[in-house]
């Protein structure tokens, strides 16, 4: 079996609104994800999709040029089912671009799980659980709305929430106490400063005023790479400290490592470069004694289907996870949607990555444009 052909689509996918608005974050505000779909193409007939979801640097269009451009000459004419193999040829045609590099071997997962007939965790080892437990993100808004909002998601069955923070320390405080008080005490409660905060000393000061509310944990306070003010944080704070946008790679998972930045790690399956690169991280992770999640940029179900598929055979699984992109869309891009019920994900058990694109919304989206209407 031969690679025939790499194809790729952007489309623009109207998020669900928070609050009557766009769902704002200390990133910024967002009306529409805008990813590039990858399709696949072999001489056997099967075709493998794939997800390059992004909220950072590199968008849609940008995505599928370096998929177009340089990623599909290094794969065309391969073997689809030598994924390691592939998965170096891969990250040597292109420097950085891991969402669309990610995009891509997932289409190659896609493909050997169908050959196959299997599903992609079981290529990855098998199930060491049949579910994963998901959290829910709470984005900027008045303390009163984010508290109505958290309610709702735990009506939905959600058992953790996470409350974006780094929007002001009056008003994170205001956050984080207003849904503590709508979520009641058995509701596991986080925060996230998306990097938003400017030193230690503040995150430490801002930590200290919500530790009453009783946090799970606090995710990414600071900068990327300022891992040795990570590493200070972590000394002065009582939750653990978990690092999201400092982990990208597996060499960036250990350079936390070496400098005890974190207590946890955020894995994306987009961020890393795609499944392989994931998985390291979590073996990495695991031989330092340090658990791990799985995070959400957030994708539609391809990509969703993708963490899955990894969170069910990962041992080094710990937190609940934000798998659950799919849910923050208006909208559903698969035929059949994903099973998300009482607060837990499970993996699509049909070969492959077990989900099918509904052609009618993909191509609605694609007509959409940044703007979100088609």
């Amino acid at each position: 079996m031969r690679i025939t052909g790499v194809r790729t689509a952007v489309v623009w996918g109207p998020r669900r609104l928070a609050f009557g608005g766009s769902y704002r974050t200390a990133l910024g505000a967002s009306a529409v994800s805008e990813h590039a779909l990858v399709f696949v193409d072999t001489d056997a007939g099967l075709t493998g999709i794939g997800e390059a979801s992004s909220v950072f640097l590199r968008r849609g269009r940008l995505l599928a040029r370096d998929i177009d451009a340089a990623i599909a000459p290094a794969v065309v004419g391969e073997d689809p089912t030598r994924i390691r193999h592939l998965a170096s040829r891969i990250d040597a045609s292109i420097d950085g671009a891991e969402e669309a590099k990610a995009a891509v071997e997932m289409a190659l997962w896609d493909i050997t799980g169908k050959h196959l007939g299997v599903p992609v965790y079981a290529l990855l080892g098998g199930k060491v659980r049949d579910r994963v437990p998901l959290s829910y993100s709470v984005p900027f808004g008045e303390p009163d709305q984010m508290a109505g909002f958290a309610a709702e998601r735990v009506r939905a069955g959600h058992r953790t929430i996470k409350v974006k923070i780094g929007n002001g320390h009056a008003r994170d405080i205001a956050a984080v106490a207003a849904v503590r008080a709508a979520i009641g005490p058995d509701v596991k409660l986080r925060v996230d400063a998306n990097m938003a905060l400017p030193t230690a000393k503040d995150a430490i000061r801002l930590v200290a005023a919500i530790e009453r509310y009783d946090i799970e944990l606090v995710e990414q306070p600071l900068a990327p790479r300022a891992l040795s003010a990570m590493a200070e944080v972590r000394r002065g704070i009582t939750p653990p400290l978990m690092a999201d946008e400092s982990i990208r790679t597996p060499a960036d998972a250990m350079d936390v490592i070496r400098h005890g930045a974190a207590d946890i790690a955020n894995v994306y399956v987009s961020e890393a470069g795609g499944l392989l690169a994931a998985s390291k991280i979590f073996t990495l992770c695991e031989a330092a004694g340090m658990p791990c999640m799985i995070g959400s940029m957030p994708e539609f179900g391809i990509g969703t289907a993708a963490q899955l598929h990894l969170g069910v055979a990962m041992t080094n699984l710990g937190p609940d996870c934000d798998t659950c992109g799919s849910l923050y869309h208006a909208e559903d891009l698969l035929v059949a949607p994903l099973r998300i019920e009482d607060g837990f994900a499970y993996p699509p058990e049909g070969p492959g990555l077990g989900v099918e694109i509904d052609m009618r919304v993909l191509e609605r989206w694609q007509r959409a444009g940044p703007g979100g209407e088609s």
